[in-house]
C-alpha cells in the first residue's frame, strides 16, 4: 500500500505507528466502552436485587438471554461489517467506496434485524420469558422490566453497530465517550427511578432505555466531525454483502447468543436440581461473567481494527506484535477475575442483592466452582476476534459454537446426571479448557502463515 494511500485513508497510524502505544490507546477506549456497556445489566440487577430481593435478581436472570440476543444482533452486523470495512481500507485507497458500501449494507441489515426483534419483544414477551426459565412468581417482574424496553429496541442494536464502525473509522474515543455517558446516566437513573420514584423493576428498565438512546445520539455526532469517512453508498450486491457480513460477524454474534442459550439451559437445570436460591446465585454469576466478558471484548475490539487493516496491507510482523500484547492482557484479566471469584465470593453476593442466610451458605462454593472458567474465558473470546480479523470465520465459528452451545450444553445436561447437582457448576471450566486447547493449536497455525512485508 502506498504512503499516499495510507495518508488518504487515515490508516497511517494503524499501519506504521508503534504497536505498543497504539494497542493500549485502542484498549483503553475499548475497555471503557465495554465496561460501561456491561453496567447496563449489572446495575439493573444490583438495584433490583436490593429493592426486590432474590426474586428480583432471579427475574433479571431470566431477562438476561433477551439482552444477549439484542446485543448480539447489533454485533453481527457491526463487527462483521467493520472487519470487512477495515480490511478493504488496508488493501488500497481505491476500496474506499466499496468499504462504505459495506457500512451501508451493515446499517440496512441492522434495521431489518431491529424490526424483527422489536416485533418479537412487543408481541411475544411472555412466551420468550417462559422459554428462558420464567415461572409464575418471576414472570410478572420480568415483564414489568421489559415494558419500557419495548419502546426503544432499535437503539440497542444501532449502538452496537455504531460503536464498531467508530472504532474502525479512527474514532474509538467517541464510542467510549458515548457509552460512558449513557452508562453514567443509567447508574443514576436506576437509583432515581427504582428508589426515589419507587418504580421498582420497571424503573430499572426505563433507566436502561434512556441510557442507550443517550449513547446513540452522542455516537451520531461522528457524522459531523472531520474524522468521519463513513458515507452512505448504495451496495452493488446487497444480498451478497449481507451474507459476507453475517459470515464474518457470526462468531462474535454467537458469543452473546450463546450466553443467552447457556443462561436458559442453566436456568432450567438449576431449577430442576437445586431450586430458586441457586438460581439467584447464578444471577450473580451472570453479572460477574458480564464483567469478565467485557474485559475479553475490549481486547478483541482493541485488536481487531489494527489487525484487520494490517492484514489487508500484508503486515504480518505487526500482527504478531499485536497478538503478543493481546495475549498478555488476556492472561492478566483471567488471573484477576479468577482470584476474585476464589477469594471473595460473598463480596459479589452482597453487591447484587440483600442475601438470605441460605444464599450466603451456598453461594461461595458455587461461585468458586464456576469461577475457574474465568481463567481462560478472555483468551477464548479474544480468539474469535483474532480469527475474524485474519478472515478465518470458520475457525472463529467453531470456537464460538463449541464453547457457547455444543460442549457446554452437553456438560450442563450430563454432569448433574453423572456426578450430582453440584457438578453443573464445573460445566464451564471444563468447556473453556477444552476450547482453549483448540484455540492454541489454530492460533499457532495461522499466525505462522502470516506474510511479512519486506
Amino acid at each position: 500500500m502506498s504512503e499516499q494511500a495510507m495518508k488518504n485513508t487515515g490508516s497511517n497510524d494503524v499501519l506504521t505507528g508503534k504497536i505498543k502505544p497504539l494497542y493500549f490507546k485502542y484498549l483503553t477506549a475499548a475497555f471503557g466502552s465495554a465496561l460501561i456497556s456491561s453496567i447496563y445489566s449489572v446495575v439493573d440487577m444490583a438495584m433490583v436485587g436490593q429493592y426486590q430481593g432474590p426474586n428480583g435478581t432471579a427475574a433479571l436472570a431470566v431477562v438476561s438471554p433477551i439482552w444477549n440476543i439484542i446485543y448480539s444482533l447489533g454485533l453481527l452486523m457491526g463487527i462483521g461489517g467493520s472487519v470487512l470495512f477495515s480490511t478493504l481500507r488496508g488493501e488500497s485507497e481505491q476500496n474506499r467506496k466499496k468499504s462504505n458500501e459495506y457500512f451501508t449494507a451493515s446499517l440496512m441489515g441492522t434495521a431489518i434485524l431491529a424490526v424483527i426483534t422489536w416485533i418479537a419483544i412487543i408481541f411475544f414477551d411472555r412466551e420468550l420469558l417462559t422459554l428462558f426459565g420464567a415461572e409464575e412468581t418471576l414472570l410478572p417482574l420480568a415483564q414489568r422490566y421489559l415494558f419500557p424496553v419495548k419502546f426503544a429496541v432499535p437503539s440497542f442494536l444501532l449502538t452496537q453497530l455504531m460503536a464498531a464502525f467508530l472504532r474502525n473509522d479512527g474514532n474509538p474515543g467517541l464510542a467510549t465517550k458515548a457509552v460512558l455517558s449513557g452508562g453514567i446516566f443509567n447508574v443514576f437513573g436506576d437509583w432515581f427511578f427504582v428508589f426515589a420514584l419507587d418504580m421498582g423493576v420497571m424503573g430499572a428498565g426505563l433507566a436502561t432505555v434512556m441510557g442507550s438512546v443517550f449513547s446513540l445520539l452522542i455516537m451520531l455526532t461522528h457524522f459531523f466531525s472531520k474524522r468521519n469517512t463513513l458515507r452512505l453508498e448504495r451496495p452493488a450486491k446487497l444480498v451478497s454483502m449481507l451474507k459476507s457480513i453475517s459470515v464474518t460477524g457470526f462468531s462474535t454474534f454467537f458469543i452473546d447468543v450463546a450466553m443467552g442459550i447457556l443462561t436458559m439451559l442453566f436456568n432450567r437445570q438449576i431449577l430442576r436440581y437445586s431450586g430458586t436460591d441457586a438460581l439467584s446465585v447464578y444471577g450473580i454469576i451472570i453479572n460477574i461473567s458480564t464483567f469478565v466478558q467485557c474485559c475479553a471484548y475490549s481486547i478483541g475490539q482493541a485488536s481487531q481494527p489494527i489487525i484487520s487493516t494490517n492484514f489487508g496491507a500484508h503486515q504480518g510482523k505487526r500482527i504478531r506484535e499485536i497478538l503478543k500484547y493481546a495475549l498478555g492482557t488476556a492472561a492478566v484479566f483471567g488471573l484477576i477475575w479468577t482470584a476474585l471469584a476464589e477469594f471473595a465470593p460473598n463480596f459479589f453476593v452482597r453487591i447484587f442483592m440483600t442475601p438470605t442466610d441460605s444464599i450466603l451458605k451456598i453461594a461461595p462454593a458455587i461461585i468458586r466452582s464456576y469461577g475457574i472458567s474465568f481463567l481462560l474465558l478472555p483468551l477464548n473470546i479474544f480468539s474469535t476476534y483474532y480469527f475474524q480479523a485474519l478472515m478465518k470465520p470458520s475457525v472463529s465459528f467453531i470456537v464460538s459454537v463449541s464453547r457457547g452451545a455444543v460442549i457446554s450444553g452437553i456438560l450442563i445436561y450430563l454432569l448433574p446426571i453423572i456426578s450430582g447437582a453440584d457438578s453443573i457448576w464445573f460445566a464451564m471450566p471444563v468447556t473453556e479448557l477444552t476450547v482453549a486447547i483448540y484455540v492454541a493449536i489454530m492460533m499457532t497455525r495461522y499466525t505462522k502463515r502470516l506474510s511479512v512485508e519486506k
